[in-house]
């Protein structure tokens, strides 16, 4: 069983994760299928690191491990400090019954904080994230792209020291997707929150990332950690901007 906790070197370097040889297992048919072995890596506070990868490398799988949604089989993963972690999942997992601002402060009314105190927290984060107009709405009434900013917002919510994201634009239009990348990036900067995300793009790693975790097909350990030093906005028709992304091509390839 993997080792979940907090850690004095992590403390002593200014890295808020560390994983060590991380692995895991599960029993299918009374056989054991490895989904992701042998993974190390640390994150710095306020980094943004996305993970990419080949269809079913176990991305989702390590992201899980990492919120302690899942138990690793093997090595160990350990904070800095208890972290607070959010979670924007792919689906976006709203409650139908639910307006935008109720869903917002869901999180909130599960740390038994009045509606009083929610009130101004909600309002602020319905402004951040484009929603104006829009709290007293259902998810029914709501096109992908603002359900997905309902996410975001209720993720923001409990102020998060830790954002995760499981692949939360791949179910969205481009142009749908491009503005909520924009919408992220600018959250990041804005609050400095490290964040961890899963996706199967490479430019929309290219656009948002400090670094980039590219693993191999299943069983997914990790192939290379890449750096991206580019300055930000990115500017996607530069030289350099273009041989990053045929770096990371290559790597994702193989």
């Amino acid at each position: 069983m993997a080792n979940i906790a907090q850690s004095e070197h992590a403390l002593s370097t200014g890295v808020i994760l560390t994983l060590k040889n991380v692995g895991k297992t599960f029993s299918l048919d009374r056989e054991r299928i490895a989904a992701v072995k042998d993974i190390s890596l640390s994150v710095a506070p306020g980094e943004f690191v996305t993970i990419i990868g080949p269809s079913g490398c176990g991305k989702s799988t390590l992201l899980r491990i990492i919120a302690g949604l899942l138990p690793a089989t093997a090595g160990s993963v350990r904070w800095m400090k208890e972290p607070k972690l959010a979670f924007v999942f792919q689906s976006f997992a709203l409650f139908p019954y639910l307006t935008v601002a109720e869903n917002i402060g869901f999180g909130l009314t599960m740390q038994n904080i009045s509606k009083e105190k929610q009130q101004p927290v909600i309002a602020e984060l319905i402004d951040e994230v484009g929603l104006t107009g829009f709290a007293d709405k259902h998810p029914k009434e709501l096109s992908g792209g603002m359900k997905q900013r309902v996410g975001i917002a209720r993720a923001l919510a409990i102020n998060p020291t830790v954002l995760l994201l499981d692949e939360p634009f791949s179910s969205l239009d481009e142009f749908t997707a491009e503005t909520l990348r924009a919408l992220l990036l600018s959250v990041w900067k804005r609050r400095h929150i490290t964040t961890i995300m899963v996706t199967h793009l490479i430019r929309e790693a290219l656009e948002l990332s400090d670094r980039v975790v590219v693993m191999t097909p299943s069983p997914g350990t990790v192939e290379a950690i890449l750096p991206i030093e580019l300055p930000r906005p990115r500017n996607k028709r530069s030289k350099e901007y273009f041989a990053m992304e045929d770096e990371l091509l290559r790597l994702v390839r193989g």
